[in-house]
């Protein structure tokens, strides 16, 4: 029998569940090199994880004078992205491994991400996590305002029927540990980018596995929900 208090829990989809940034890399370097930009490295990349997709090409699209809109270019980067994505994305083991026992144990969850919601179900379908995680989903695309900004995650306790004080928010990057303390959330934090753990907005979550992914566990994690 479960012994969780009254929660729910909402998670980041790429870097904290997936681990889609090198899909997301190729997409953007491919993308930047049919407009003129044949350079973009993996270090530049690192700097818009956690970013919104559309705030993302926003700042690129400025940096380097390209003259596609910002909607042609969103369109253009999510087709790019999902063929490399519907391929292949990898659900980190220990991520999976709590998903299923929170699911099991009936706790309400939601995915709120910076994707675009067709990436987002995208992934949930062909790695079936949307089998547990299917119900609730926000993209930072349908509401005002990206990460750090709550706006996603306010989106996502709203959509789950519960208040923002009984979330908690699994995140990889600094802008997402920030947009939960604004949402009022409590935060895990696993930092995709190594170096980043020492990032002030990590200082703010409640629970930091410095080491990332390779420290994670679904079980202390759980012992952590349920203490």
């Amino acid at each position: 029998m479960s012994t969780l208090r009254p929660l729910a829990v909402v998670f980041d989809l790429d870097g904290t569940l997936v681990d889609s940034e090198p899909n997301y890399y190729a997409a953007g370097r491919r993308l930047l090199a049919r407009h003129g930009v044949p350079d973009f490295g993996w270090e530049e990349h690192t700097r818009f994880i956690g970013i919104g997709t559309r705030e993302t090409l926003e700042v690129l699209r400025g940096k380097y004078g390209i003259a596609a809109g910002v909607d042609e270019l969103l369109a253009e980067n999510n087709r790019l992205y999902l063929e490399s994505a519907r391929a292949s994305t990898e659900v980190f083991p220990e991520m999976r491994k709590l998903v299923e026992r929170l699911h099991a144990d009936g706790v309400p969850m939601a995915v709120a991400s910076g994707s675009s919601r067709e990436a987002i179900e995208a992934v949930l379908s062909g790695t079936g996590l949307d089998a547990h995680l299917g119900r609730v989903v926000v993209s930072a695309e349908e509401v005002p305002r990206g990460k750090p900004a709550p706006d996603v995650f306010l989106a996502a306790a709203a959509a789950l029927a519960v208040e923002p004080g009984h979330c908690v928010v699994f995140e990889d990057a600094a802008p997402g540990v920030a947009a939960a303390s604004a949402a009022g959330m409590r935060c895990v934090a696993i930092p995709y980018v190594r170096g980043s753990e020492d990032d002030p907005e990590f200082g703010t979550a409640e629970l930091l596995f410095r080491g990332g992914q390779a420290e994670f566990t679904a079980d202390g994690t759980y012992a952590w929900l349920t203490a």
